[in-house]
């Protein structure tokens, strides 16, 4: 079994003291391999350290999450994203998007960021990792705006409707799977089984976003296991099955 966690941030201070362990147990589990969003131009070094302690296992992406949009240092951050961008070579532009979920602050600033980072990734032919929080008529107009037949990518941590879902999926952009499909008061669970395997990926978002059991723990790649168990109840499949059809999709996508 070959499984990608698509979404980890493995060089985070949560790791810093036990990282050859969290890999080696991820990789006892069969996931060999762990896609590093970046958040900004901060993290890029430690991301890339990470890339060459563990080559072809830990692939860097980068961009500027919106979290870390800030008017005042915008125009920097885009220019040191970009630099990175055209003098290594990078899996994927992530994560990126919007988020307006704790405040409707410096929208514009975040389309603008939004806007630029794909337009960027369309250049370079690179998939697009999207972060997507209490935004999803902005973040879906944009890619609207910008769809074109090389623009692809995940919707990094899915939990909309099964009708936002056909959106993206229409759009040529993959759903990203994680630990919340496990939890009670998950909707996605409702009306997942409708989605083909074909339109997924996994993700645990580690250290965050742990699985039930381990809510409010930090989480790591090995629950990519739970994930895929949880994915084998919903589409009354084994586990293999679904292991192999997502294998084939991060394939394609990214590599």
């Amino acid at each position: 079994m070959k499984i990608t966690d698509t979404h980890t941030h493995l060089y985070m201070k949560e790791f810093n003291e036990d990282i050859n362990f969290v890999i080696q147990t991820a990789f006892h589990q069969g996931i060999n391999r762990f896609l590093l969003p970046s958040l900004d131009s901060s993290t890029v070094p430690n991301i890339l350290k990470l890339e060459k302690k563990y080559p072809n296992v830990c692939f860097p992406m980068i961009g500027l999450h919106p979290n870390k949009v800030y008017p005042n240092s915008l125009e920097k951050e885009l220019k040191n994203i970009e630099t990175w961008l055209y003098n290594h070579p990078f899996i994927s532009i992530g994560e990126i998007g919007m988020d307006l979920y704790s405040e409707k602050k410096f929208v514009s600033e975040q389309e603008y960021a939004f806007q630029i980072q794909i337009q960027w990734a369309k250049q370079k032919k690179l998939p697009v990792v999207i972060h997507c929080r209490k935004a999803f008529d902005k973040v879906f107009h944009i890619l609207s705006k910008e769809k074109n037949s090389s623009l692809k990518g995940v919707f990094h941590c899915f939990s909309g409707t099964l009708e936002q879902a056909q959106k993206i999926i229409d759009l040529g952009i993959k759903l990203g799977i994680g630990g919340m499909i496990t939890f009670k008061n998950n909707n996605v669970n409702l009306f997942l089984h409708k989605i083909s395997l074909n339109h997924i990926v996994l993700e645990t978002d580690s250290p965050y976003l742990s699985p039930h059991p381990f809510r409010g723990k930090r989480n790591e790649p090995k629950n990519l296991r739970i994930i895929l168990k949880k994915l084998s109840q919903i589409y009354s499949t084994s586990e293999e099955k679904i292991s192999d059809i997502i294998h084939f999709n991060v394939e394609k996508l990214f590599f």
